[in-house]
């Protein structure tokens, strides 16, 4: 076996953990393909001469690889500004697993709303238990700054969730009367269903296509839905009450909704295409 052989061997054997790290930094399964393809282009044009931990030094390769993607992504977005987004499963084995092994779908969006570095420093120490030490010269800052960003990431992440509603019956009244009250643009209706201080989160993809990465507030949130939604369909995501924009019975747009005492808490707009077919959705209507 020739030493290029064996590194591509040694290569393989961390493929899925790369892989995973990717997909928690890009939020994306085919992103997170490039950027593990990309790692190995860089791995295979260097040599591992003198690594002693290959396993970490693939790791970070992929970290910074991922994030060159995260902030050329941004760059792009400021290009794409002002493209109209409408108000409105069974995919491979691998694919389903990877999404629902530790990281659930509101996380990845959450993720999406906060900045490449600190995307970075709370996905491989929070996630994957890297050290600030080995995470700093990535993000280009000291250790103590780096333990910063984590921080506020996870501040971002803890303030994002809640306890959700139980009764499914219930879930799906919320979510029918919102989709009615939307679409018939009555937004003191809108008000009664949504908490003071319900947040739409988007991800990358429906930011690209001109949504707000983040509205926080009923009111800001009960004028972004009032008089839109008019082609949504209820529909269960993932079991769970929500709503799907589908032009010709393929989804472009879900909307996730999270409700809690009967009042919506949080709307997760989800638009890449790796993490819609992820999903198991049923129509409800």
């Amino acid at each position: 076996m020739t030493q290029d052989e064996f590194l591509a061997d040694r290569f393989e054997e961390h493929r899925s953990h790369l892989r995973a790290v990717a997909y928690r930094m890009l939020g994306s399964l085919s992103e997170a393909d490039d950027a593990v393809q990309e790692a190995w282009l860089r791995v295979s044009r260097s040599g591992a001469d003198g690594v002693d931990n290959l396993g970490g030094w693939l790791t970070t390769i992929v970290a910074r690889v991922s994030l060159n993607m995260l902030r050329s992504r941004t760059s792009r977005r400021e290009d794409l500004q002002g493209v109209d987004v409408p108000g409105g499963g069974g995919s491979d084995p691998e694919q389903e697993a990877l999404t629902a092994d530790s990281v659930a779908l509101a996380l990845l969006v959450v993720l999406e709303t906060l900045t490449p570095a600190e995307r970075l420093a709370f996905v491989l120490h929070d996630l994957f238990a890297v050290p600030f030490d080995e995470i700093a010269p990535i993000v280009e800052r000291t250790p103590a700054a780096t333990r910063q960003l984590a921080s506020r990431a996870r501040r971002r992440v803890q303030g994002a969730t809640a306890a959700p509603e139980t009764d499914p019956a219930r879930r799906r009244e919320v979510v029918q009367a919102f989709l009615a009250a939307s679409r018939g643009g009555d937004f003191d209706a809108l008000l009664t269903l949504l908490d003071p201080d319900v947040v739409v989160r988007a991800d990358g993809t429906a930011v690209a296509a001109g949504a707000s990465a983040l509205v926080r507030g009923a009111a800001a949130v009960a004028g972004t839905f009032s008089g839109r939604a008019r082609a949504a369909r209820p529909v269960l995501v993932n079991g769970a009450a929500g709503a799907v924009w589908a032009p010709g019975g393929k989804p472009r747009v879900v909307l996730a909704f999270t409700i809690a005492d009967g009042r919506i808490v949080a709307i997760d707009m989800i638009a890449d295409v790796d993490r819609l077919d992820s999903l198991h959705l049923a129509f409800l209507d």
